[in-house]
Parts: structure tokens; sequence; C-alpha cells
């Protein structure tokens, strides 16, 4: 795991203090169960399932907070739930979530998340998808209803 220097959290203060109050590290946090952690946070259990993909999610090198929030707002919490995932196909759906054509190296990422799940390969970082998508695009190209605007233009 990631140091937790390094993983990005947006806790509230009285989350913040929770935390320190209760010595739970950041990097010990995926280590509780979704109902533990909401009960020491006093925050409901799907914001303590978020915190916890938070930490998870960023526990990938290359990974950072923005895609830890796109996968969130996909509706994944963990990495198992990824394990049978295709990277083509969550970018996919990222795509359609957002209404926008998302910049081609977060389906290097999707790739990637997917390949940790499975692997739990610390060896990998998302650049090292990118002659896979490419070759993948170039074959298949992208679904007839991918959106039109681009990421930058939302």
């Amino acid at each position: 795991m990631k140091s937790s220097s390094k993983i990005k959290l947006e806790l509230l203060p009285v989350e913040k203090n929770r935390l320190k109050v209760s010595k739970i590290k950041v990097s010990d946090i995926p280590k509780y169960k979704s109902i533990e952690l909401s009960k020491i946070l006093n925050v409901p259990e799907i914001r303590a399932m978020e915190i916890i993909a938070h930490v998870e999610f960023q526990s990938i090198p290359s990974i950072g907070i923005n895609f830890a929030k796109d996968l969130i707002s996909m509706g994944y919490y963990s990495l198992d739930e990824l394990k049978d995932k295709d990277g083509a196909k969550l970018i996919d759906e990222l795509e359609q979530l957002t209404g926008v054509w998302i910049d081609p190296c977060i389906e290097d990422q999707c790739r990637l998340v997917v390949h940790y799940a499975n692997q739990r390969d610390n060896n990998k970082k998302w650049w090292d998808f990118t002659s896979e998508r490419k070759k993948y695009r170039l074959e298949n190209g992208y679904p007839a209803n991918r959106p039109k605007k681009a990421w930058f233009e939302k």
C-alpha cells in the first residue's frame, strides 16, 4: 500500500478528528469493514464505503484521487468489484455517465485497475497499458453512442 502521505482524502474536520482520536492511520482504513468505520466516524455507511474505496483505489501505483472519485461515481467501492471487468468497457461506462468523451489516458487507468484487482501487481503503472489501449481501439474503435463532446469542453 502507498504511504498514507500520498493518499489524498477529502475528509471533513470532524472525520479527521475521529480518525485521530481512534488512532486510525489512513493506510489502515481498508482493514475496517464499512459498518465499523461508519460507527467510528459517526457517518452513514455509504460515506464509510467511499472513504475506504478512496484509500484502496489510491493504493494502486499511479492512481490518484480524481480517478478514485470516478470509480466511486460509477458505483465501485472495492477492487474485488473490478476483478472481472474490462478496462475498455469501464471507460465506455464512465463516458456515458459523464456525457463526455474522456482523455484516453483514463482508459489506461481503467485497464490498470482491472489488472491490479486481478494480479495485485505493483510493477505496472497506467502508462504501461497505453499500447494495449491503442491496439484495441485501432481494431475495435469506440461505441457508436460515444459522447461527441470532449471532457475539456464540459
